[in-house]
Order: structure tokens, then sequence, then C-alpha cells
């Protein structure tokens, strides 16, 4: 069944695809937003009851979920599996809410330091619009942090509490950077938004609605306008015309059956492995190898940004679990330092404690809890006196690194799901080495008086990048650099799969503020916009 028309047809309703639809509204097109998942109701989230620890249907792994909106992905041959969220907000609804931008270097890592690729834009083009995005999200932190150029939050930052200010006290012994971190989590009310209460959960949905996933910031404001949102809608593929150009794309309803929806453009917003699933399996006479595939750069270049976790026990009480996490940051290790071994860097983000049930299981899997008669005090010594951080790694973009379409696995709708083939490369073992090093002294600095370490974090897929590039030259990327496919004039895509290179932060800021620009170049083309 064919639907009217519509102007512009977005897949994807998660951080990138609700940015870029408040920022089409303006132009007074027909909008419409296909999302597989639906929209969210926060009284259900776990963290409004009890049981928020044991709730498997808020995993961060689609395959753990196995929800009838989610895919299965085959992450079998990685290290590190996959992590998404399919609803009307995406993974945002789930990130834990860091809102670091890349710095200026990170756009020049081949000018810099000899090793992948320069985007062909850079952090001046984008910092209009993280200031934007900064502005629409609702982001909390402190100006002046000397690892940036100037940047103004909206509101003050979350507050260290005892596992900040234990942490910070390490850093500041070591002579070394830390800063508190910008945060995608209200400290005061904002936009129809209640502040932050401290749930502790933020990583199975914030019922609060303090922490800035689309469905409560953006989303509210294009609907509003216009935009038209179907939730419970699995894209299959996009069709073109015999000029090759996209004229619609088939999907499959709540109820399973097989629709078709034309319009003018369509822009993906899918995330690094959703967007080269259904580019690949797009294929058509005038697309063999995939929809906007000449350069067979599609799916390929997989980013991750490999995480490294060193957790310190303490013996006095601290906050547990009982706050948001990011509190703090330190960029010490940021930039090149070729003395150590790597190229690139990492950011530290200081975490707080873990709830009742995983610390139970930290130190039974750890062996620090024992069954028997010494198990309560053992557990005793652990609730509410771990505190650590998580290192980010940036991860350099490898052509072996891919996403293809799996030959067996498919979805209930038969589509074939994305199949991951990843290695951890020499450098990023290197660094995440290097990583658990230096937490480890930050750590003891601090008074721990023991570590738990793991390296990579292997449940760690939260950032998905590359896999559809950004770059001037269409015979090694996918869009050109305003987020048009080179192949396919109207078809323009702005999740994390159009990175060039992943930085060693947190890529949602920087997402946004990509599909932000990108549905701005189309508002100043548009009568040309084809050409």
């Amino acid at each position: 069944m064919a639907a009217d028309p519509v102007d512009v047809l977005i897949i994807g309703a998660g951080a990138s695809g609700a940015a870029v639809a408040w920022s089409l509204v303006d132009t007074r097109m027909k909008v419409v937003c296909l999302e597989q998942g639906n929209w969210m109701k926060p009284a259900e989230y776990p963290s409004a009851g009890r049981e928020w620890e044991t709730r498997q249907d808020y995993s961060i792994s689609p395959n753990r979920r196995g929800l009838p909106v989610d895919y299965p992905v085959n992450d079998t041959n990685s290290p590190i599996s996959v992590a998404n969220f399919n609803a009307v907000g995406g993974a945002t609804i789930l990130y834990a809410g860091h809102f670091p931008r890349f710095h200026p270097g990170d756009f020049s890592i081949k000018t810099l330091d000899g090793v992948a690729d320069d985007w062909p834009i850079d952090y001046a083009t984008l910092e209009p619009y993280y200031a934007e995005n900064d502005r629409m999200m609702g982001i909390s932190g402190l100006a002046g942090d000397p690892a940036y150029p100037p940047k103004n939050p909206l509101m003050p930052p979350v507050p260290l509490g005892k596992a900040g200010e234990r942490l910070a006290g390490g850093f500041n012994s070591l002579g070394w950077h830390w800063w508190p971190s910008d945060s995608a989590v209200a400290t005061e009310q904002y936009d129809g938004r209640d502040k932050c209460i401290n749930l502790g959960s933020c990583t199975t949905g914030c019922a609060q609605g303090a922490k800035a996933s689309t469905d409560i910031t953006y989303w509210p404001h294009a609907v509003r306008a216009g935009v038209e949102v179907r939730t419970g809608c699995r894209v299959r593929e996009i069709r073109v015309n015999d000029k090759g150009m996209a004229s619609g794309v088939v999907y499959y309803d709540a109820d399973g059956v097989e629709q078709m929806q034309e319009a003018e453009i369509v822009v993906m917003a899918c995330n690094g492995v959703g967007t080269p699933r259904i580019l690949l399996n797009s294929s058509s006479n005038l697309f063999p190898d995939g929809l906007a595939n000449s350069s067979g750069m599609v799916g390929k270049n997989m980013m991750f940004h490999p995480y490294a976790s060193v957790q310190g026990v303490f013996d006095e009480p601290l906050d547990g679990y009982k706050g948001p996490g990011n509190c703090i940051w330190s960029q010490e290790f940021y930039e090149t330092d070729r003395s150590r071994g790597f190229l690139r860097g990492y950011t530290m983000e200081i975490t707080r404690g873990r709830g009742p049930i995983a610390t139970a299981m930290t130190g039974i899997h750890s062996g620090r809890v024992p069954w028997g008669e010494d198990h309560h005090r053992a557990y005793r010594d652990l609730f509410n006196r771990i505190t650590g951080m998580v290192m980010i790694c940036e991860d350099l973009p490898e052509l072996h690194n891919t996403v293809t379409l799996d030959p067996d696995l498919v979805d209930s709708n038969g589509i074939p799901a994305p199949k991951i083939d990843y290695q951890l490369s020499e450098n990023s073992r290197k660094m995440l080495d290097h990583a658990l090093a230096k937490g480890e002294e930050v750590l003891r600095a601090a008074g721990a008086k023991d570590i738990i370490t793991e390296a990579p974090i292997s449940v760690g897929g939260w950032h998905l990048m590359g896999t559809a590039r950004m770059g001037v030259d269409r015979a090694n990327s996918v869009v050109n650099e305003w987020g048009r496919c080179h192949d396919v004039k109207n078809l323009f895509i702005v999740d994390g799969s159009i990175f060039v290179t992943s930085a060693g932060v947190n890529p949602t800021s920087t997402i946004q503020a990509l599909a932000l620009y990108i549905a701005d170049s189309i508002k100043k083309r548009l009568a040309n916009l084809f050409d």
C-alpha cells in the first residue's frame, strides 16, 4: 500500500533524526519520520520501581532484549558487542548523558598525526550547531575547561558528590587535568523538564525526565510544529527510480503489513549499524552492491570506541549508585604522545558506584564475595564503596572492521540482520593498557585499597560510527561535506555512520551538531538541492 508522497522522509527517531526533523520544520515541507520502536512511557521505566537492576527489556543489548521492535545483530566475531535501543529517542533513552564535544584537532588527525583522514569540515563549522544543540538538549557543565575553546553550558554542573571529590583529589595529587563534565542532565528546571533527583539509574531510562533524551527535548517541539512520527515502522529498503534518485522506502508497519512511502528527500538516521544495513539491503540494477555504495565504503571502517574500566574499592562509604555517573572527566591523555607507543588518546570519565545487585555480581564474579558465612561481611565491604572510571579510547578507522548482511540471521519481518566483523587494533590494545595503568594511578592516589579492571568492556559497543563516511572524494566516501550521498542526490545521512574519525569522546553531541548542520545546508540549498 502506498501513502501520499511527502517532502522529507526521515528513517529513525533517535538523536540525529529528532534534530534534523526539528530543524527542517521551518521550511514548511511535509516531514514524516518512520521509527521501528515506540513512544516511551517514563512511568514504566525500571527507575520508577525497585526492580530496576533486573529488567532485561531495558538492556543495552538488542540480542538480550529480543523485543518485537528490535533486530538481532550477529556480533560473535567481535570482542565488543553492539548496544542500541529502538524507540522514539533511540539510544538517548539509555545513554548516561556524557555530552562532550570533539576537540578542534579531532577533525584533522591526518594533518596532526599522519593517521586516518581529515574531515572535510572543522570545529568552527560545527561550533554554532554545537551551541544550538546544547540549548535544545539542555546541557549542564562549567565554563572554562582548558581542554576546549570557550563554551557556555546553560546550567550548573552535576554535583561532584563524594565519589567525584575523592577522585578529583587523586587527580590533584598527580597534577593531572580534570573538569566537571558537560552533561545532558538538567540540574535546574529546564524547558518543561524537572531537575535531577539522583535516582542513579540513568542508563535504564530517566523516569524523572531530567536526562535529555530526544523524546522529551526535540520531538515535542517538532511534533507541535507539524512533523509526523509513525512508530512501529521497520524500513526494509530504499527504492530508486530510473534516474538514480531515491523515490521512497518500503517498510513494515506495526501489524507486519508491507507499506510504501514515497518522498522527495530521504534522510537516514539509523546509527552506524542500522544505516549500512538498510543501504546494503537496498540493492538494485543501478546499485548492485547496495545503495550509495559505488565507493565500496558502505559498511566499512566500523568504529566502536573501545572502553577500559578501572574501579576502586574504598574504606569509607561513597555515593553508591545514587546520582548521575557523569560528574567529572579528565583529558590528561587525550592528545598524541608518541613516547607512549600509540597514536591519539582517551578521556577518563568518572563513574559513581553500582547498585545492590551489580555490587553482588561484581563481588561474586571477581571472587571478592564468597558464598558461605563470610558472604554478608564481604558484601558490606563492597556496597557503596566502589567507584572509579571508564576510559573511552579513540578508535581509528580500519577497512576490515565491517557491517555486512548476515546470510542466515533475519529479523521478525525477514530482513537480513547486520553482521559485525571487528578486530581490536594493536594501537587500541596499547591505548587500553595505558589507560588501565593511569586509571589505577588515579585510584591509588585517591585512596583505593583494591582495584577491579576490564579492557575492553565486552558489552561496551555503545558508539557506532564510520560506516558511511563523509568526504569530498567520492572514491573513498559515501556522503559529501554536507551529508548528501555522492551517488544519490536526494539521499542524506545524518547519524554516526558519517564520522571520518571517532575522537576520544562520546559522539552524541557531535552527531546532533552534524544533523543540525546538514539540515541547515539543505535549507540553504533548497533552490538547487539536487544539482
